[in-house]
């Protein structure tokens, strides 16, 4: 039986990575071992950054490849895609909407993918 979930993204950039997503998300990191692990705790989500030791870089150096999405629900697009573009990764397109809400693409410093949504009822 499955008792919990976390969600984690390899980096060999993780300095870089880490700094983005400790801006991006307005909290540190805990636990956090540098140059190795850190995790994110935040509503609904843990979210841990690894950094793969060198035997296993090549299977974690492709992120633009993936087709998985990190989906973050924030309470108002235009000021978190504003806090991206402050960052300096802004998003790749427009606001899109749809049935759920609006939402868009952004990218992590690594290539992840990111999609910023804002629920149709907030």
């Amino acid at each position: 039986m499955v008792t919990g979930a976390l969600v984690t993204i390899a980096s060999v950039n993780f300095d870089v990575v880490v700094d983005f997503y400790t801006q991006f998300l307005g909290t540190t990191p805990k636990p956090h071992i540098p140059a190795v692990y850190a995790e994110f705790l935040i509503p609904g989500l843990q979210l841990g950054i690894f950094c793969p030791k060198s035997t296993n870089r090549d299977e974690f150096g492709q992120p633009s490849h993936s087709g998985m999405s990190l989906c973050l629900e924030v309470a108002n697009l235009e000021d978190s895609i504003d806090k991206l573009a402050q960052l300096g990764y802004p998003p790749s397109g427009n606001i899109t909407t749809a049935s759920h809400g609006r939402e868009v693409y952004a990218y992590d410093p690594d290539g992840n993918r990111l999609i910023l949504h804002q629920s149709a009822s907030a």
